[in-house]
């Protein structure tokens, strides 16, 4: 099969134009990560490379496949100017790593945590993954290879979080639509959740 990452960077580049930056990180016993950055008018994009140059395995499966499995990369978005969110890079590139490292599949719905700010000063640990499909199209690959999700990061403080763990993400979301919660404010406070 031909490698994924070149059509992945198109795919990225095609829907958000040229990075201006990129950083890559390597853990010991994964691949190289990449995290490009994306500046459209008051909106930073950050979007992972790498996490999707191999599937997704369940990590009860006996042998990994090479070909057949989910594959993703992430993206977050928030609002230039009102935070150091460039300091992202790390964290991001940590959770893009976390398929090989602790062999989980990364899916809408879940949370993953840093279990450190995200940026500086950030009020948010953690993140909710959400559904594909709205920024970044999926990337269709040869068959039998599964297609590439462009999964959105929604940042959430840890008060979300924990109440994510108790009604869902489905309620969680719903909570933030209904106050009007402007999920790209890297500032932001945490929803009402009373």
């Amino acid at each position: 099969m031909a490698d994924v990452l070149p059509l992945v960077e198109a795919r990225l580049r095609t829907a958000l134009g040229e990075p201006d930056a990129r950083a890559a990180v390597t853990f010991l016993g994964t691949d190289r990560i990449e995290v490009l950055r994306f500046q459209q008018d008051d909106l930073v994009r950050y979007a992972t490379l790498g996490m999707s140059a191999q599937p997704m395995s369940d990590p009860t499966a006996m042998i990994a496949d090479s070909v057949k499995g989910p594959r993703a990369e992430l993206v977050l978005s928030v609002r230039a100017g009102i935070a150091d969110t460039d300091k992202v890079l790390r964290p991001l590139a940590v959770l893009a790593a976390s398929p090989q490292v602790e062999g989980v599949i990364i899916a809408p719905g879940a949370s993953l945590d840093v279990g450190e700010p995200l940026w500086p000063g950030a009020p948010f640990t953690s993140v909710l993954v959400a559904e594909p499909g709205g920024l970044v199209e999926d990337l269709e690959l040869d068959a039998p290879a599964d297609p590439v999700h462009f999964l959105p990061l929604l940042p959430m403080t840890p008060n979300e979080a924990a109440w994510k763990r108790v009604h869902g993400a489905q309620a969680l979301q719903e909570r933030w639509l209904t106050n009007g919660t402007d999920l790209r404010d890297p500032a932001r406070k945490s929803v009402p959740l009373e």
